[in-house]
């Protein structure tokens, strides 16, 4: 029988079967070849997601359905496609943060090298910055000045930067000062002489070891490491009991006696007027003095058209005069006596016998208001609106005798030093004057103030001592000597000035103020440390006088009240002490009753 070529022989079904994978034979059908050959090994159930991958993968090499293929280079192409996915998606997508490689430092512990810095060269240079070691910042805040919250806080900065200076150098402050004065004076190598000219200081190692583990070796004994005094005995008489090597204490003992010295405290004021009087129709007007307070013991205070004169010794009111047709512009009692000058809104100056309550005479001259008046014995100085100044001597027929010509503004304060024969002037132009005399030109001239001045004090502690405030655009308070005509300090009171005064009786000035704080200020001069500051008043405090024995001051507010305010203490040397309400001399004030003046009132309020 012929081979037929359609039917396949058997070595090509052999092939064909073997071809056929195992999962689409019928396991019903078997040949007797297969039935009576060897057993073949049982295969693993087939791995879908595998056979997946390796079709994907015999794709990409042209082996697709290949038996042939070895599983373990597909394992090997798997997992080096696998890191090529990986680095691809690394490349393409940002991760986080670069993370830097830890340096290795090879040993326990770092010790930085200090040698070669100056200290304190560094905390001088800290401080010239405008900063202190507590709070370095670059800009000053301002404070208000009309507390005393920022004094405390401001002595609290400066112990804490004595005592840092202290402790960080030994008691030697920079640039050579003592951070103590009873630190004794040391040198350190590398800090400038003080008053030598400023430089930059150069580096220099530390005259002692920063980091030291034992204590010195005892003179005398080599290699001993006792502390040369330690106490034999309880009596030992070289036993220093202020020596650091027994302290408890964290800080040096020379810190220790800085913050333990009792530091003198400032002495009591009361925060509270003992009286406070109404005052109707008292003007609020900065350019005006209203209110004086005699050397007999009298207070007297303008009001509208009228002068009203009260009498501390004996708690009684006199209305003095009422003016036709004008307004009382100013009041100024004579140093000595019963008379008093009262300066008009016409420009009139009137003089007046308050004892008899009779009109002297009246003087003319300027052209506008008066609203500043000064006596010097027997010479009257007025200042008017009109910029001018006028002498007058009361006992002669003329009604002036000098015209001073120098201000270009109102001339709102007027000052004189009876002891000197000075004058001083202050004007709306923002200009002080100091007059010698009766000169017609003015001696000084001094231009510091940015703002009307009208408080002037002089000193009578200090010859020549000049102060003077300006108002709302200054606000400061600058002392000049007129000796030389040179400024010699100046204080940034935070408001308004409109009087100064100072104290007979020691070496003080009070200053009241307007815009904002409208409060009153005691001072300590030179220093200007603040002794008390008082409120009370809930207008600009415009008015100020103090009575004959320099204890007891008065305000008076544009709120038409007056204050009487027990401030400064008694005269070295004054043995006694009137029995009343604290105003000495001609007599007290009395805390009862109440003050009429004509149709007004100046009830008690307190």
């Amino acid at each position: 029988m012929g081979i037929n070529s359609d039917v396949p022989s058997g070595a090509a079904m052999s092939a064909a079967k073997r071809a056929i994978p195992s999962e689409s034979r019928t396991p019903s059908v078997t040949s007797n070849n297969a039935r009576n050959s060897t057993p073949s090994p049982r295969l693993p159930p087939p791995d879908t997601h595998r056979n997946e991958s390796r079709n994907v993968e015999s794709a990409r090499y042209g082996r697709v359905g290949a038996r042939s293929v070895d599983l373990g280079g597909l394992d090997t192409v798997d997992s080096a496609l696998r890191s090529e996915i990986s680095r691809q998606q690394r490349d393409s997508t940002p991760g986080a943060s670069p993370h830097r490689k830890r340096q290795r430092i090879n040993g326990d512990r770092f010790i930085p090298s200090r040698s070669g810095q100056d200290f304190p060269a560094n905390f001088g240079l800290l401080q010239q910055e405008g900063g202190s070691p507590a709070t370095p910042s670059k800009q000053k805040k301002r404070m208000p000045h009309g507390e005393l919250n920022f004094q405390k806080t401001e002595e609290a900065n400066r112990t804490f930067t004595n005592l840092l200076k202290c402790e960080l150098f030994d008691g030697q402050g920079p640039h050579g000062s003592s951070a103590d004065p009873r630190a004794p004076n040391r040198t350190r190598g590398g800090t400038p002489p003080a008053g030598s000219a400023p430089h930059f200081p150069t580096p220099s190692t530390p005259h002692k070891g920063i980091f030291q583990y034992v204590s010195p070796p005892k003179h005398g004994i080599p290699g001993h490491l006792t502390p040369s005094r330690t106490p034999q005995s309880r009596h030992n008489p070289n036993l220093d009991v202020r020596s650091e090597l027994y302290s408890l204490s964290p800080i040096r003992y020379g810190s220790q006696q800085m913050l333990l010295t009792p530091r003198r405290q400032p002495r009591a004021v009361s925060k509270v007027p003992y009286k406070v009087l109404d005052a109707p129709e008292l003007a609020d007007d900065f350019y005006l003095n209203l209110v004086d307070w005699g050397n007999a013991n009298v207070l007297g205070v303008g009001l509208g058209s009228s002068v009203y004169m009260w009498n501390a010794q004996t708690s009684r009111v006199n209305k003095l005069c009422t003016l036709e047709d004008d307004i009382v512009t100013s009041v100024s009692w004579i140093q000595k006596g019963t008379h008093i000058a009262i300066g008009t809104n016409k420009g009139l100056v009137q003089i007046w016998d308050a004892e008899k309550q009779r009109r002297l005479r009246t003087m003319v001259g300027h052209t506008a208001r008066v609203g500043a008046l000064a006596w010097n014995t027997h010479i009257l100085t007025s200042g008017s609106r009109d910029r001018s100044i006028y002498h007058r001597d009361v006992r002669a027929p003329d009604p002036w005798l000098k015209k001073l010509v120098g201000h270009k503004q109102e001339v709102c304060g007027l000052k004189w030093n009876c002891e000197d024969g000075q004058l001083a002037s202050g004007g709306n132009d923002n200009k002080l004057m100091v007059w010698d005399k009766l000169n017609d030109s003015p001696l000084w001239k001094f231009s510091d103030h940015t703002a009307a001045v009208k408080a002037i004090a002089w000193s009578p502690h200090q010859r020549g001592l000049l102060a003077s405030g300006g108002g709302t655009a200054d606000r400061r308070i600058i002392f000049h000597d007129t000796m030389r005509g040179t400024v010699v300090n100046e204080i940034d009171t935070g408001s308004q000035v409109c009087n100064l005064a100072w104290s007979k009786n020691s070496n003080e000035i009070i200053s009241t103020h307007g815009y904002s704080q409208n409060q009153i200020v005691v001072w300590k001069y030179p220093s200007m440390t603040q002794v008390a500051s008082l409120t009370g008043h809930t207008y600009r405090v415009l008015y100020l006088a103090m009575s004959p024995d320099g204890r007891v001051v008065v305000t008076g507010a544009g709120d038409e009240t007056l204050r009487f305010w027990n401030v400064f203490g008694k005269r070295p040397g004054m043995m006694r002490e009137d029995s009343s309400d604290g105003v000495g001399g001609g007599g007290g004030v009395a805390g009862a009753g109440s003050i009429r003046l004509g149709e007004g009132a100046w009830g008690v309020i307190r």
